[in-house]
């Protein structure tokens, strides 16, 4: 194989081919990066069993082949190379070396043998559609922040997509939830989505996905069966197993009876959270909302550590309310908002609270309250 390739290309497939491949390995050929040029393109392919992506790029090949090589050593030598340099990438099967080439600089690698490297089998997907890279990351982007860390829930170490019933017909929706916090987004519903199976897209699949999602125009071809996920642009395309485990019946935690309504603008609002946070204890940083008339009381008062108090105007009209919330679920829903308000629906202080943002019933988020 010889193949010529700008710099910045090459830089381009092999970052998104490494950050699959996990860092510690067992099985070396999982290390490495499968390149296979034919024709007037190359693909870079990486997988660590569970997750497979497989990156094209235009390049001159002067003698098609295939070969592999430690994927970070040969990003990070790409990566050190100037930019708009020509890149030469020769293999030579019997030394078992691959050369890489730019101006004055030299490197040979060491490869293994391509028949060792896994490929994904390909499944048949039962539901394809296309949907906007700009509608699918919303979807992920404002969900991923509630999933759960913990592993002996492994059911809830992703997002799960699906059909669902909304007022106004079916949606694509997007659920998170660590049992602290959950977060409900909804899109129109693409053509050709009817039927999908529900699926949980695991943590690092919703993480490397968004490098696919930058350009908002861009339509992303979205297949799904019962095992898989696959979503691919012309150049890249994304393979992932899904979590083979039950989601759990999410709308039982979505209150539907509070009333007390508070409005804030959420920008004013994140920052006031912030600001009285830090004076907490990192375990607990429990903060307090004191409410009433068009009044928003923000306190936190760590013995060891000093108080802090800041006060919103709001718009808020119900009984007075005290009630506490984890800093860092408040933070990091607030920061979900992109319309200017925020709006909080209470019922006790002892119950889940809804948040959406405006009028905009697409986007639902509901976090547990603390004892302060």
């Amino acid at each position: 194989m010889k193949i010529s390739i700008e710099r910045g290309t090459l830089l381009k497939a092999v970052s998104q081919a490494q950050s699959v491949v996990e860092r510690r390995n067992t099985i070396p050929i999982l290390a490495n990066v499968l390149i296979e040029a034919e024709g007037e393109t190359v693909s870079f392919r990486a997988t660590d069993l569970d997750i497979e992506v497989v990156d094209k790029a235009v390049a001159q090949v002067e003698r098609a082949g295939t070969t592999t090589v430690l994927a970070t050593m040969l990003h990070e030598i790409v990566r050190k190379l100037p930019d708009g340099a020509l890149v030469t990438l020769t293999a030579d099967d019997a030394a078992g070396r691959l050369t890489v080439e730019a101006g004055r600089s030299n490197f040979s690698l060491a490869t293994l043998p391509k028949e060792d490297f896994p490929v994904m089998a390909t499944s048949e997907y039962q539901t394809n559609f296309s949907a906007s890279a700009g509608v699918l990351r919303r979807l992920f982007d404002k969900s991923r922040f509630a999933i759960s860390n913990e592993e002996t829930r492994y059911y809830l170490n992703g997002v799960y997509m699906h059909v669902a019933e909304s007022d106004g017909g079916k949606v694509l929706r997007c659920v998170a939830t660590d049992g602290h916090r959950l977060a409900r987004i909804d899109a129109d519903l693409p053509e050709g989505a009817g039927d999908m199976p529900g699926v949980i897209v695991p943590r690092k699949t919703v993480l490397e996905l968004r490098k696919l999602l930058e350009d908002d125009e861009m339509e992303i071809a979205v297949s799904v069966s019962e095992t898989k996920v696959r979503f691919a642009t012309p150049d890249i395309t994304l393979t992932s197993k899904v979590i083979d485990g039950t989601f759990p019946d999410y709308t039982r935690v979505i209150p539907q009876g509070n009333t007390k309504r508070l409005e804030v603008d959420a920008k004013e609002f994140a920052q006031a959270v912030d600001r009285v946070a830090t004076v907490s204890s990192e375990r607990s940083r429990a903060v307090k909302l004191a409410l009433d008339e068009d009044r928003l009381v923000l306190s936190v008062n760590a013995p060891d550590s000093g108080a802090a108090e800041e006060e919103l105007a709001v718009a808020y009209g119900d009984e007075p309310l005290e009630i506490g919330f984890n800093a860092k679920y408040l933070l990091e829903i607030a920061s979900q908002v992109d319309r200017e308000n925020a709006v909080f629906m209470f019922n006790s202080a002892g119950d889940p609270t809804l948040m959406r943002e405006g009028n905009d019933q697409s986007a639902v988020y509901v976090v547990m309250p603390m004892r302060v």
